[in-house]
C-alpha cells in the first residue's frame, strides 16, 4: 500500500492541467482536492509571435521551456498554415521530459532535454551559442534568468511571450473542500505558490493549511514558497509531476516507517 493511501493532497495547478497528477494520487489511495489558483489564457496580440514564426529558418535554436509553450506555438503555426512543416529544419531543445513529449506528439524530436529540468541548465546543454539567433517562446511572465545568461554567452535571444498565467479565484466548492482540511499541499510552479499564498491572505484560510505537509515540484518553486512564508517539506528530485508524486511518497514513509 502507497504511503499517500487515504491522504487528501491539494492540488494548485490549473484545472485545465491537473488531471495527470490527479490521476497518479489517486490511483495511490489518495483524494486529490483540486483548488486552482491560476489558468492558462492566450495573449491579445500575437504579431511578434507570429513575425518570429514566418522566419524560423533564421533561428539556429528554438527553446521551449512548457508544455503550455509548444501548444501556444502549434496553435499560431495552425493558424497560419505552417503547422506542417515549420519546424523541420529546426534545432529545438525541451525544458523536460513533459515538454519534449509535447513536441514529439506533433512531430518534432528534441534534440536536447538537459538532465536537470530548469532553464540554467539548457545553458549548459546549448553549448557555444556566441552569435547565435535563439528563439525563446515563453511564458509572460516568466523568469528572465535563461534570455539572460544566454544573452551574457553572445546569443542573439529574441524572447517572445505566447501565453499568459492568470489568477483564478476559487469556487465555493473548492473553498468548502479546503475547509474539510488537507493533509498535503503541492505546488507546480511559483506562479500556483503566489496565487496560493494570495488567496488564503484574502479568505483568511492561513489556519485550515497549518500543519500540512508542503511539497514544490523544483528548488525555483520551492524559493518562491520559503519568501512567502511557507514551509516547504518535500522537494522533488526530478523535476516533474511523477517526481512529485515519488518524492511524497518517500517523505511520508520516512516520517511513518511502520506505516501506523
Amino acid at each position: 500500500m502507497s504511503a499517500l493511501n487515504g491522504q487528501r493532497i491539494l492540488i494548485t495547478r490549473a484545472r485545465a492541467q491537473a488531471g495527470d497528477l490527479a490521476e497518479s494520487l489517486a490511483q495511490r489511495g489518495a483524494v486529490p482536492v483540486l483548488f486552482p489558483t491560476i489558468e492558462i489564457a492566450p495573449l491579445d496580440d500575437y504579431t511578434r509571435l507570429d513575425e518570429a514564426l514566418a522566419h524560423l529558418s533564421g533561428y539556429h535554436w528554438v527553446v521551449f521551456t512548457s508544455v503550455n509553450g509548444v501548444a501556444a506555438v502549434w496553435e499560431r503555426l495552425t493558424a497560419t498554415g505552417r503547422a506542417g512543416t515549420a519546424l523541420a529544419g529546426c534545432r529545438t531543445a525541451a525544458i523536460g521530459p513533459a515538454t519534449a513529449r509535447a513536441l514529439a506528439q506533433r512531430g518534432v524530436p528534441a534534440e536536447l532535454v538537459p538532465e536537470e529540468y530548469v532553464a540554467e541548465a539548457i545553458v549548459e546543454g546549448l553549448g557555444d551559442v556566441a552569435g547565435q539567433w535563439i528563439l525563446l517562446p515563453r511564458a509572460e511572465s516568466a523568469r528572465e534568468a535563461l534570455a539572460d545568461e544566454l544573452g551574457r554567452r553572445g546569443a542573439l535571444v529574441h524572447e517572445i511571450p505566447v501565453y499568459r498565467t492568470r489568477p483564478v479565484a476559487p469556487g465555493a466548492a473548492a473553498l468548502a473542500e479546503l475547509a474539510r482540511g488537507v493533509d498535503i499541499i503541492t505546488f507546480t510552479s511559483a506562479s500556483t505558490v503566489r496565487n496560493f499564498a494570495a488567496v488564503i491572505a484574502q479568505q483568511k484560510l492561513k489556519g485550515l493549511v497549518n500543519g500540512a505537509v508542503v511539497a514544490c515540484i523544483g528548488p525555483i518553486t520551492a524559493q518562491t514558497a520559503r519568501e512567502l512564508g511557507l514551509p516547504v517539506h518535500v522537494v522533488a528530485e526530478v523535476y516533474t509531476m511523477e517526481g512529485l508524486v515519488q518524492a511524497l511518497e518517500r517523505h511520508l514513509a520516512a516520517r511513518d516507517p511502520a506505516g501506523s
